[in-house]
């Protein structure tokens, strides 16, 4: 019995230690939790008070001097209520966050489903503040607390991350899905600027690229929430100055169509053009379809109605008049806009790369991206409009998804 209770204990002591390396089960690649310990001496915390965290998988041979950070996503809160309630799960707390997570697609480890970052030094950032990384407030009336420190988190991260060899990378990656996706255009330049100056830094958005676009009944309603956001959190500090310099409302810098004019890093915008979360709660949010006649057309887009179909393709158009300079006036930047119905799409292997992954032009996304990074092809691929690609995994969530 002693030596049974000594082999369990031994066991457990072994996974404590290794934890917050990896664990291989099967194909997946599981990589443990680094909690980032002075974080609170700086004040950068999740919303309830808890200490923010990344995982950390270590690049090999000539990969190990190379990085990718990936912003993890998750919507936003907007509002005390909504925070309140974001810091009781994962989205707002580390307690509550899996210790474990999967790397796949542009986290693999595998040459052959990631062939150009496989061995690269892999780092996703955990999301706990509900505002991109990038509020610094406070809330407190004496009986809620509420810490909006997202830029803090994302300082703190980097400076965790900088004695651990990102101080002597020769390439990097800053990359993110859906807020994450956002939080690269907000944070860009200011990684360029923590890096070694002969280093070759780019950024990606993967879904990040959220449009100031008018709902199906005429009003913003994504201006609005990001509005309130902005002002919560104490964002606009943390914009880019050259943008809210230049236009009347600094808060539209959170939008990255009116942000990516001001970054001088090297960008490649991954998106659908009829991205579901845009459509879901941009386009038709609930409270424009009170009676529910885009349900079906939610659901599944062959259910769509030809009105229907003329509204998604007038998302596509105005994105494609958004995107029309980044496209037109640089040799430097990338771009892979797909006619899938799709929210995320870096992250998942199944998109990536593999045998069935969407392509446009029979090319892949890795393979896009790729290119594009070491510069071997000028990659700026644009689909042609819904229902034409056969290629499209169409992901739709599940009706309970929200913006927050």
């Amino acid at each position: 019995m002693m030596k049974i209770r000594i082999e369990i204990t031994l066991c457990l002591v072994l996974f404590l230690v290794l934890a917050p390396f990896c664990i291989c089960s099967g194909e997946r690649l599981l990589v443990g939790m680094t909690l980032v310990r002075n974080a609170t001496a700086h004040g950068a915390v999740c919303l309830d008070g808890s200490l923010p965290a990344y995982h950390l998988h270590r690049g090999f041979g000539a990969g190990s001097n190379n990085w990718i950070l990936q912003f993890e996503g998750g919507g936003w809160c907007n509002d005390i209520s909504s925070c309140l309630e974001r810091a009781k799960t994962r989205r707002g707390s580390t307690r509550y966050m899996s210790k474990l997570e999967v790397f796949s697609g542009i986290l693999s480890s595998n040459a052959s489903l990631n062939p150009d970052f496989y061995n690269w030094n892999r780092v996703k950032l955990r999301y706990c503040d509900g505002a991109s990384f990038s509020g610094d407030s406070k809330f407190d009336n004496g009986t809620s607390l509420l810490y909006f420190r997202g830029q803090r988190i994302w300082e703190a991260i980097i400076h965790d991350l900088l004695p651990k060899g990102l101080s002597r990378a020769r390439k990097a990656l800053l990359s993110g899905c859906s807020a994450g996706g956002l939080a690269t255009f907000l944070h860009c330049d200011n990684f360029t600027k923590m890096l070694p100056s002969n280093a070759s830094v780019k950024c990606l958005s993967d879904a990040g690229f959220f449009l100031d676009e008018r709902d199906i009944s005429l009003n913003y309603s994504m201006r609005s929430f990001y509005h309130d956001l902005v002002a919560l959190q104490g964002i606009e500090q943390n914009l880019n100055p050259n943008c809210t310099r230049s236009i009347s409302n600094p808060k539209l810098c959170f939008f990255p169509q009116y942000a990516l004019n001001y970054i001088s890093t090297p960008y490649f915008i991954l998106n659908s053009a009829y991205d579901v979360f845009q459509f879901h709660h941009s386009l038709v949010p609930p409270s424009a379809d009170l009676h529910g006649h885009w349900n079906r057309c939610k659901l599944d887009p062959a259910a769509c109605s030809a009105y229907q179909i003329s509204v998604l393709q007038g998302l596509r158009r105005d994105m494609l008049v958004a995107l029309y300079p980044f496209y037109k006036n640089s040799r430097r930047d990338g771009m892979f806009l797909n006619s899938c119905f799709a929210h995320c799409q870096s992250e998942s292997q199944d998109t990536w790369f593999a045998v069935d992954s969407p392509r446009i032009h029979n090319k892949t996304i890795a393979e896009a991206v790729g290119d594009w990074y070491f510069s071997r092809k000028i990659t700026k691929e644009i689909d042609c409009p819904y229902p034409c690609d056969k290629t499209c995994h169409n992901l739709i969530p599940s009706p309970q998804v929200s913006l927050r």
